[in-house]
């Protein structure tokens, strides 16, 4: 299930979101504009590696930054085309409505706490870790936390694959987002101590975050009871 588009338009600009999507679009072309013998050691720089910050025997890269600003700088970077398409798709979709909810300045501290408390989690479960922690996943998991709990009635176009065929339908957000948290809690439960290529852990703890902090952020009511609008 593949979410492609919403029927729920915003009432104002998402400039938030569109700067983020710049960021994260710069912040690839920046990674495949390293030389492939350093790149490695570029990323390393940047993103955020649990051990840099929990464990005292780490050596750090040399010119790394502080793991305290890897936090948000790994929220930048990605692990391929794929990985930054599917995450863009995702902030495009749901961003939009949660920043026109939420107003510009508060969507915007909300999305970095999201994606601190995500790396935070992943960090915490393993934090002798040595893999760099790369991507806007758990700071897009809060989005869509925050997504469902204002819009559960909003419609969203997915393609759902049966075959080779790739079949369009239209169906609410509650169960659009709870098929996606459920994937999210099979694929953590099938991981070591939620170890592995993707930070499953991360999503988990980004959209615990997102639902953790909606309430106090949006200024539309929760639970799809805001009026006036197509889904009020």
């Amino acid at each position: 299930m593949i979410p492609i588009s919403d029927d729920n338009p915003g009432r104002r600009p998402p400039f938030i979101t569109w700067a983020i999507v710049a960021g994260c679009v710069a912040g690839y072309v920046w990674q495949v504009s390293q030389p492939a013998s350093t790149e490695d050691a570029a990323i390393l720089k940047l993103a955020f590696v649990p051990a840099a910050l929990f464990d005292l025997n780490y050596v750090s890269q040399p010119g790394a930054i502080s793991p305290y600003l890897a936090l948000l700088a790994g929220l930048f970077l990605h692990g391929g085309l794929l990985h930054l398409g599917g995450n863009m798709l995702y902030l495009w979709i749901f961003g939009n409505n949660v920043e026109d909810a939420m107003g510009h300045l508060r969507y915007l501290v909300f999305y970095l706490v999201c994606g601190v408390a995500a790396a935070m989690a992943q960090g915490l479960a393993d934090p002798h870790s040595a893999i760099p922690m790369l991507g806007a996943s758990g700071a897009i998991s809060g989005v869509i936390a925050s997504y469902v709990l204002i819009y559960p009635r909003a419609r969203i176009t997915v393609i759902i694959p049966l075959g080779i065929l790739l079949y369009p339908m239209k169906i609410s957000a509650f169960y659009v987002v709870g098929f996606w948290f459920l994937v999210q809690l099979l694929n953590l439960a099938g991981t070591s101590s939620g170890m592995g290529g993707t930070a499953w852990l991360a999503h988990v703890g980004g959209f615990a975050a997102g639902i953790a902090l909606t309430p106090f952020l949006s200024k539309f009511p929760l639970f799809g009871r805001r009026q006036g609008g197509p889904w009020g």
